[in-house]
């Protein structure tokens, strides 16, 4: 868990709303000293949160607070469950066995390096070795345990899928008013995205892509709901295409599923994914969505979501935008296909559940 409220945040803290809390307790190890995203929700819960510098601020104090916290608390766990988007750091599970903790299990929540060829080279190393540090091997779909997990472990990995809270993630007219008039945007046509403002998720494209609706469409807004290293150079590419004052950086936000009742068409041009949780997120609060087939070949559970290559032009996917119908899905369609797919958290936590009891 970082501060940012990413995809595997809101996976987390999906099941964690969801899971039969008497039965277990989870408690939360993070590489940073400031509040995480959702840490008082986790407190109030009666969670516990543990605080160690990240290794890329200093080596020496976050290997010094490491092990003092496995020194301390090892103990008291039956289990440390480790997710991640890469492989470049697996000293969570190192530690977690030379201090006595059974068992050891690594969730992959992403299918390409999303970070430096440095970090990428070190996945591949990690990649042959995990099997000595793990003992159970998960993945948020096929793609993503293939790029984790080398050939002879595959017939021991398992798929835990991102389900989503549709209850939630359910249109609300009210708040879809409310953010509009805070903003100014009553009456506009706004397009959305959601994501850590990083080059994986491709928000560049979505710009050049907006360049073009707004060529349709003057009522046309984009608005980017995240943070990311990426901001100042995508506000600096929206001053050069002109588009600017139609495009909205909200920035992090706990309320996502009101942005998702206030938009009308979600645009999610993502590189790659390990299991798109954003778009899923926005096909349960109904909204049509535009999605590239590079990023999101597993999603699609409803009749308004649309693949397209990035191969293809800005001027192609901003005449499929428009042509996408802007009628919600209705709700309890919305219910039976996400049911039917394995992805409604009720269901998906109880057998979350059943997995972590496992011994």
């Amino acid at each position: 868990m970082t501060e940012n409220s990413g995809g595997v945040e809101a996976f987390l803290m999906n099941n964690f709303r969801s899971i039969d809390r008497s039965k277990m307790q989870w408690d939360f190890l993070c590489n940073s000293h400031e509040p995480i995203a959702y840490e008082e929700e986790i407190l109030a819960a009666g969670s516990r949160t543990f605080h160690i510098t990240a290794r890329s601020q200093s080596i020496p104090k976050y290997e010094k607070e490491l092990h003092a916290f496995f020194r301390e608390h090892a103990k008291e766990y039956d289990a440390i469950w480790v997710n991640v988007s890469s492989l470049a750091n697996i000293d969570y599970l190192i530690c977690a066995k030379r201090y006595g903790i059974k068992r050891r299990i690594i969730h992959s929540h992403n299918s390409r390096n999303m970070d430096s060829a440095l970090r990428g080279k070190v996945h591949g190393m990690n990649r042959r070795i995990i099997h000595r540090y793990a003992t159970d091997f998960w993945a948020c779909s096929q793609s993503a345990a293939e790029w984790f997990y080398r050939d002879d472990l595959m017939d021991r990995v398992v798929l835990v899928r991102n389900a989503i809270d549709l209850e939630r993630l359910a249109y609300n007219d009210e708040k879809r008013k409310q953010i509009r008039a805070q903003y100014g945007l009553e009456e506009k046509f706004l397009i959305g995205n959601v994501g850590r403002l990083h080059h994986q998720k491709n928000q560049s494209f979505a710009l050049k892509v907006f360049r073009k609706v707004l060529d349709r469409r003057e009522d046309a807004h984009l608005v980017l709901i995240g943070q990311g290293e990426d901001e100042e150079k995508l506000k600096e590419e929206a001053r050069q295409l002109g588009i600017a004052d139609h495009v909205l950086f909200a920035g992090l936000s706990r309320d996502v599923p009101g942005w998702l009742s206030a938009l009308d068409v979600f645009l999610f041009p993502s590189t790659f994914e390990g299991q798109p949780i954003a778009a899923l997120e926005a096909e349960a609060s109904g909204i049509p969505v535009l999605a590239s087939l590079e990023g999101s070949p597993t999603a699609g559970l409803l009749d308004n979501f649309k693949l397209l290559s990035l191969q293809e032009t800005p001027e192609r996917w901003a005449e499929e935008l428009l042509k996408l119908p802007l009628d919600r899905a209705d709700g309890t369609v919305i219910t039976e296909r996400f049911r039917q797919a394995g992805y409604e958290i009720h269901e998906e936590a109880r057998r979350l559940t059943g997995l972590l009891k496992e011994q």
